[in-house]
């Protein structure tokens, strides 16, 4: 009886301390905490699950540690578009870097524009969600077709519209997915009636191998990708803008800007900071160089004079 009183009672004390725990975690709050007057709160900012996303989102949380009191959850490679874009309208994060052609084309299914018509609908379609895009970081990781240098030199390359005058003598090396996609390969054959010699469907790690090697003439890009800097390749102007823009920029929650209002300053300290060449380089820092994309992401701030060393 003695010991089932004692049962009883360690059974209640459990209980109590359950209570206790939930109570102080609903006060307490998670990482969407308000800085109000009370303390900095804590945000998370999250990425998708390749390099150069990676990159931008670890460069924005250091920016923020070091122009704020806010303390900074890094949640990269979380997966695809889909993915981060989820997390972000759940709050599981509360920013992550994305870019116009995505969100207009992909999230909301409409047509994009130029530049700056893009970025224009990207704003207004985002305040569907009560979402914010802020400046853009300088970088357009659209679509693109490159040649290595001596192609360019020796046929006098500089646009898509010069590339199709040639295109019969040429081989084109793309992903299997660019040759059969509306807005890949058949979509710029209608445009520019490029017509190529020969065309080969491959995965991306073949393709720029290819093109090095003399197998191909002509390959699909993006625009930022690591392997054009590696292979010294020429991208060519996409003169009658058949591919959306994809310009980079933070995306992030207005509720949290409201309780942070501070981080739209910060953030737009990145506004056209980054080139393409200069994001080209990053990527292979890390995916040709092996270095950490933390170490990366934070020696190019301090190089920009944004943080301190």
């Amino acid at each position: 009886m003695n010991i089932m009183n004692k049962q009883k009672k360690m059974t209640v004390g459990l209980l109590v301390l359950a209570l206790v725990a939930m109570l102080l975690t609903a006060c307490g709050g998670g990482s969407n905490t308000s800085s109000g007057n009370g303390g900095a709160g804590e945000i998370t900012v999250g990425s998708k699950n390749f390099t150069e996303n990676m990159l931008l989102a670890l460069m924005m949380a250091e920016l923020i540690e070091a122009k704020t009191d806010i303390k900074v959850k890094r949640q990269v490679n979380l997966g695809g578009s889909n993915v981060a874009w989820s997390a972000l309208k759940n709050d599981e994060i509360q920013l992550y870097p994305e870019y116009t052609g995505t969100v207009v084309a992909n999230y909301y299914q409409e047509e994009t524009g130029n530049s700056a018509e893009s970025l224009a609908r990207t704003r207004e379609l985002l305040t569907e969600d009560d979402l914010v895009f802020l400046e853009p970081f300088g970088i357009n990781n659209t679509y693109t077709l490159a040649v290595t240098r001596e192609t360019a030199e020796q046929h006098n390359l500089l646009t898509f519209s010069d590339l199709a005058k040639v295109s019969e003598d040429m081989v084109l090396g793309v992903e299997f997915e660019f040759l059969d996609r509306d807005d890949g390969f058949p979509g710029i054959q209608k445009l520019y009636g490029m017509n190529f010699k020969q065309q080969k469907g491959m995965d991306h790690g073949i393709m720029y191998q290819s093109i090095a090697n003399g197998e191909t003439d002509v390959t699909n890009a993006y625009a930022t990708d690591a392997q054009i800097k590696v292979h010294d390749l020429v991208i060519l102007q996409d003169d009658k803008e058949f591919f959306p823009p994809y310009d980079g920029g933070p995306i992030i929650r207005q509720d949290t800007l409201d309780n942070y209002p501070e981080l739209e300053e910060v953030l737009n300290q990145m506004s056209g900071l980054i080139s393409d060449e200069e994001m080209q380089k990053l990527n292979a820092d890390v995916d040709v160089e092996g270095l950490k994309e933390e170490e990366v992401a934070r020696q190019f701030l301090i190089e920009k004079g944004l943080i301190e060393g």
